[in-house]
């Protein structure tokens, strides 16, 4: 959950920087908003939530 949290805030910000320099247009954020909204709801949903969560513990055992 903590690491979903972080990933909606991360691409959250950096939507909203896109947006603001005008690089990327509102339809191309509504059109990837939808295609996020679809595969949540299809049998990849586990996958990707499996991917997401096996990266962030890999970052997360990183030490600089």
């Amino acid at each position: 959950m903590l690491v979903s949290v972080s990933a909606v805030l991360l691409l959250g910000l950096l939507i909203w920087f896109l947006l603001r320099i005008r690089y990327l247009r509102w339809a191309d954020l509504l059109l990837c908003s939808a295609f996020g909204f679809l595969l949540a709801r299809t049998i990849a949903a586990p996958l990707v939530a499996t991917i997401l969560a096996r990266l962030g513990a890999f970052l997360g055992g990183l030490r600089f």
